[in-house]
């Protein structure tokens, strides 16, 4: 595997591959990689000739307070996971290489950043959006894939890589989940014991939903209210648990088939984020 720091270097590679008739699959991340990591570089490989891989704690989409600084970053690790994955390249910039200077350009993707997540982390999206947006042009992708886990990020890449015309197949992978059902984020290593015992709670609470939503009940502010109140009795702090249109990211409308139950959770220092998919089926 090689590993490059510099735009320009990954930028002469990536071409080779394509001016030789090579199809390039990509993974970007912000390092400290799980198994959920792997399984995307997997998914690239089976679309793909060569599979890129990036590494890059991007400081635009953290607010102030955030855990920036304290992010874990755990290059050599990552690299030899990466590696032993099959990854062609890793590409693993510098801040000064991404932004060298102040960044005075944006991509912003209305009203799909401006629920869950938008609404209690402003200008997290427009620092996602943006970063991707380079790490497009950088790597210039056949295929870039995502984890359904942040199903926000992916519904708003999948739409800004369409209203942008970047002409890159985006592949939503599936949430890869301890054996206990809670979700792999690089976060999860921030739980003590105790709350590590308690955070599969938050899985839990998605299936309730997803199970009474099954057998019909479509008041689902009322089912959001509750389930808010079992969490927080259990010891978390909800951001939101609410019931969106899967494609708008919308509150849902008892019309809508396609929905997503979608949960921030606060337990401790620690913010969890997850989500399942409900497919409703009307006569």
């Amino acid at each position: 595997m090689l590993t490059l720091h510099t735009i320009a270097d990954t930028r002469a590679q990536v071409r080779a591959w394509q001016a030789s008739g090579l199809r390039v699959g990509f993974v970007p991340t912000m390092g400290n990689l799980h198994a959920g990591h792997i399984r995307l570089v997997t998914e690239a490989r089976r679309h793909a000739d060569k599979v890129v891989a990036s590494i890059f704690v991007n400081p635009t989409q953290f607010g102030p307070g955030e855990d920036f600084d304290a992010y874990p970053r755990t290059l050599e690790r990552d690299q030899a996971r990466l590696a032993d994955a099959g990854t062609d390249l890793l590409f693993a910039p510098a801040v000064d290489e991404m932004y060298p200077q102040q960044n005075l350009s944006w991509v912003d993707v209305d009203q799909l950043g401006e629920h869950l997540c938008g609404a209690s982390r402003p200008g997290h999206f427009r620092g996602v959006s943006t970063v991707v947006s380079k790490l497009f042009h950088i790597v210039t992708p056949d295929v870039a894939c995502f984890g359904e886990k942040d199903f926000q990020q992916l519904a708003v890449i999948r739409r800004m890589t369409r209203d942008l015309c970047f002409g890159i197949d985006i592949v939503g992978v599936a949430t890869e989940r301890e054996a206990d059902g809670l979700a792999m984020s690089s976060r999860n290593g921030y739980l003590s014991p105790e709350e590590r015992a308690l955070a599969p709670q938050v899985y839990a609470h998605l299936q309730q939903a997803r199970a009474a939503i099954e057998a019909g009940d479509t008041d689902y502010q009322g089912l959001s209210q509750r389930l808010t109140e079992s969490l927080e009795s259990a010891g978390f702090r909800v951001d939101y648990l609410d019931v969106v249109n899967a494609e708008t990211v919308a509150p849902a409308t008892p019309e809508d088939r396609a929905l997503r139950v979608a949960v921030a959770a606060r337990l401790g220092k620690t913010r969890l984020i997850d989500n399942i998919p409900v497919a409703i089926v009307r006569d």
